[in-house]
């Protein structure tokens, strides 16, 4: 029988004898009972056909009527082939057929078969009989694996031609792990030819083999191993610049991002250099500024700006943050003369801060206790100012405010009081 004729009616054979006996679990070698006498099994009769994972036999009954079945004795002819051990029992010696599975492919082993009686008792074994069980089926024939995917790795394979083939087995290892495979998943259907990995680290090689399963569990040969690394993240900005100098806001600008398929930029910002940052804008690539209004005098902030590529990928924001500051209060003026000089209250000052422009003095009137006003006199350029809207025996109390280019005011002096003191009255 050729090799042709074998593979094409070994389903037939093993759909024939499946009911025909019982496979056991392998038993402990032990001498055998010999019976001289009792018929011996035709060696010349024995036949069978090999597939991947199983042999199936068949042979010329005995006519013996003391046999009531046939023992199988098998061996690894790669591991021990002197070692012959009983793996199954047929308890019928009208059974003529039989299949031995769970082999290894491409693996040799010999096989002996003796007449079993009811008790111990067995005929002499026939001849060493050797086969080989068929080597796994060849792999795909095609594998690519495509990189430069956001996180993910698409594997793409040409359906297997044996029509047995009912899934495919996807296997992973990194460069760091290369011997340890690691079986990721189980695509059903012969005619399914992709599988995507996803949730993977960035910029990381993957490496992937497939092995083609049968509807009956055989496994072909793996695929040639394939590798493709995931796409790493955009490269962050450049240069980022962040303002301490400018009222009520932070202005922020950096260069672009050298990575070219950038669609945005997330600008971060946290009030420590180590706290948490919140996400606050995001911008389209074409904008490479942006201006933090804040309202608040002297407020200090933290700023960090990520790319954010088509493919939502951020770049990295393990960075230092750049810290920016709004413009400050103004320190207060220094009085350097309060008092009154006739029937006028003469106040002179130091600037107290170089960006002074202008000044504000507060007059609070105290004409009563329950009767308090206060005037202010702005856009005051001098360093000094002169009241000649005094009265006698009134109470003036004075403060003096700085102000910048941006309204920005100090805060204000310690009041000085000033009294025109009231004239005596002749008698």
């Amino acid at each position: 029988m050729t090799k042709l004729m074998k593979l094409t009616s070994l389903a037939a054979l093993i759909l024939l004898v499946s009911g025909c006996s019982t496979k056991g679990s392998l038993s402990q070698p032990k001498m055998p009972k010999i019976d001289e006498t009792l018929e011996v099994v035709d060696s010349a009769s024995i036949r069978s056909i090999a597939d991947m994972n199983a042999v199936a036999f068949e042979w010329r009954k005995v006519d013996d009527p003391r046999v009531v079945g046939y023992h199988f004795y098998r061996a690894n002819m790669s591991k021990d082939a002197s070692k012959l051990k009983l793996i199954d029992t047929i308890e019928n010696r009208y059974t003529t057929h039989y299949v031995d599975e769970d082999l290894e492919p491409n693996t040799q082993y010999v096989y002996k078969i003796s007449a079993a009686t009811k008790g111990e008792v067995e005929s002499r074994t026939t001849n060493d009989y050797v086969v080989s069980t068929l080597p796994r089926m060849e792999g795909v024939s095609f594998i690519q694996a495509i990189s430069n995917l956001p996180r993910q790795i698409k594997i793409i394979w040409r359906p297997h031609s044996n029509e047995r083939v009912e899934a495919y087995k996807i296997h992973r290892s990194t460069p760091a792990s290369a011997n340890e495979w690691e079986k990721i998943a189980t695509v059903d259907g012969r005619l399914q030819a992709e599988y995507i990995d996803l949730d993977l680290k960035d910029n990381v090689l993957y490496n992937y083999k497939v092995t083609a399963v049968t509807f009956d569990g055989l496994e072909t040969q793996s695929s040639i191993i394939v590798k493709a690394q995931t796409k790493p993240l955009p490269e962050g900005i450049l240069g980022l610049n962040v303002s301490k100098n400018l009222p009520k806001k932070i202005s922020l600008n950096w260069q672009a991002s050298a990575s070219s398929d950038v669609l945005k930029y997330n600008v971060y910002r946290s009030t420590g250099s180590n706290d948490y940052f919140d996400k606050i804008k995001t911008l389209n690539s074409n904008t490479l500024n942006y201006e933090d209004i804040i309202n608040e005098d002297g407020k200090v902030y933290f700023y960090k700006i990520s790319s954010v590529d088509k493919d939502g990928l951020e770049s990295d924001l393990n960075i230092n943050s750049v810290m920016g500051t709004t413009l400050g209060i103004l320190n207060k003026p220094i009085i350097t003369l309060a008092n009154i000089q006739g029937q006028k209250a003469i106040l002179k000052w130091q600037a107290g801060d170089k960006r002074a422009v202008s000044y504000i003095v507060h007059k609070t009137i105290k004409e009563s206790f329950f009767k308090i006003k206060t005037i202010k006199y702005k856009d005051i350029t001098d360093l000094k100012f002169i009241d000649s809207d005094i009265a006698r025996g009134i109470e003036y109390n004075y403060a003096i405010q700085s102000v910048d280019e941006f309204g920005i005011l100090s805060p204000l002096t310690t009041k000085t009081e000033l009294v025109l003191p009231k004239l005596k009255e002749l008698n």
